[in-house]
């Protein structure tokens, strides 16, 4: 019998697990973004289809590495819904969602590596793609509407994601939970994109944010007076718990054995 995981492993886990997501993830964007058609408005690699699949891919390579170590959370809203209905112990949502978001801005810092000079060719005073490592308002004057947005989103992706891993519900099984998850995200993403690009996980933006700071993007929405960091961060916290509260109270409830 394997012993139980220490809090290391598990926090090493999801380090690993959104390093990997976002990996795939922030490199899709890159590869819409940097890589423009000759043709205005194309790219050479895709558009927004690309993006989303690249997302749910990314979610899903990352939860079959963490997900038997640390239940591949891999978003501080996760951490925080199964704290607050599934008994996940509250002393690990802190060392996790900054775990989660470390391995967020470590994938940041490696594509920003990677593609260095294609962002020289594209945008060499960082002043127009911090976009391709993190999200921004489709209508900055109207911030609540991305708020929203972002609630939905998450509240879409925990009321899922609880019924897809539920033992009372009809579980697709461990092995095929996680494409099941990264087809919801793809799904969201879809559905969900526009109003503020669709994070619905606070390390998945925040880790980024920070790492454009660190790299000089100035168009960051941190430190350059736009203060729009903190929807993506909030937003998904509270969206989760609707999510998670909707289906519990809604579906768990008449599942549960007598």
């Amino acid at each position: 019998m394997n012993p139980k995981p220490s809090l290391i492993a598990e926090l090493i886990a999801e380090f690993l697990g959104t390093f990997v997501l976002m990996l795939f993830g922030t490199g899709v964007v890159a590869m819409v973004v940097l890589f423009p058609s000759s043709h205005p408005g194309e790219t050479i690699h895709g558009g927004f289809t690309n993006i989303t699949l690249g997302w749910g891919l990314g979610v899903t390579m990352g939860i079959y590495i963490a997900g038997k170590v640390s239940g591949a959370h891999l978003n501080p809203a996760v951490t925080l819904a199964f704290a607050v209905f599934r008994g996940f112990p509250w002393r690990k949502v802190m060392p996790y969602s900054i775990a989660q978001t470390a391995g967020a801005f470590a994938a940041a810092a490696l594509v920003y590596w990677n593609y260095l000079p294609a962002f020289r060719q594209t945008d060499p005073q960082l002043d127009r793609t911090a976009g391709i490592f993190t999200t921004f308002p489709a209508f900055p004057a109207i911030l609540l509407a991305g708020f929203l947005d972002q609630l939905i989103g998450t509240a879409l992706l925990l009321l899922l994601v609880f019924a897809i891993i539920d033992e009372f519900n009809s579980p697709p099984g461990a092995n095929l939970a996680p494409a099941m998850i990264g087809l919801v995200v793809v799904a969201i993403g879809m559905s969900f994109g526009g109003m503020h690009g669709y994070a619905i996980n606070p390390a998945r933006d925040f880790g980024p944010r920070l790492f454009t700071v660190v790299a000089g993007f100035h168009n960051n929405g941190l430190t350059d007076g736009t203060r729009v960091w903190w929807i993506p961060v909030v937003a998904p916290l509270l969206g989760g718990l609707v999510g998670a509260a909707l289906y519990d109270f809604g579906i768990r409830r008449f599942l549960r054995p007598s």
